[in-house]
């Protein structure tokens, strides 16, 4: 019998914030990257945070590209989270550029530089579209990053930044992702969170 939640440990990442927001819906998630435990869990969550590069090689030193790549495969419930959304697409544009893990179509490319746009974009920003029951559309969540993902067919959310309309979030069978932190983003992302443990 596996874990009821697993986040991956790849040596970077927001892992204490995450737990703890499973924590106050009452759910103990555990932090592993024991690719035998991931693959045994009842649902996966990739925490990221930082480059996509650095990232990349930590899954690799670790073993776990692969890891991924099954759990999604073998129907589990996953999520990925910001970084973590990231790397579930095909090619970054991120240190100079960056192969990922081809879960899903897409690239994901710097925001532009616009006058009156820091980047990284960081703050709360509206979500366009359908994310889960008890998430209204057009709720807010808090954002922090310099890349995101072009929208293409899995992309459920939309928000706006540096005049790109980006993917927020993105569904395909049992994968969801969220370019925001919704353990950053109060009760909103709580709501967020409470769908995918389900």
């Amino acid at each position: 019998m596996g874990d009821r939640i697993v986040l991956v440990d790849y040596r970077a990442g927001n892992l204490t914030s995450v737990k703890l927001a499973f924590e106050a819906l009452g759910v103990d998630a555990a932090v592993t990257s024991d690719p035998d435990r991931i693959r045994a869990a009842e649902r996966v969550v990739f925490p990221g945070v930082g480059a996509a590069a650095s990232a990349m090689d930590n899954l690799k030193r670790l073993g776990l590209e692969d890891v991924l790549r099954d759990v999604v495969a073998a129907g589990t419930p996953f999520l990925g989270i910001c970084l973590g959304m990231q790397v579930l697409f095909e090619h970054s544009e991120e240190d100079g550029g960056v192969d990922l893990l081809g879960i899903l179509p897409g690239r994901v490319r710097r925001f532009p530089d616009v006058p009156g746009c820091k980047v990284p974009e960081m703050g709360w920003n509206q979500v366009k579209g359908e994310l889960a029951d008890g998430v209204p559309d057009g709720s807010e969540f808090y954002f922090v990053h310099s890349y995101y993902a072009e929208k293409g067919p899995f992309t459920v959310g939309v928000a706006d930044y540096a005049g790109v309309e980006f993917t927020a979030a993105v569904r395909k069978g049992n994968v969801f992702a969220t370019q925001f932190h919704p353990e950053k983003s109060g009760r909103i992302g709580l709501s967020l969170l409470r769908a995918f443990v389900g």
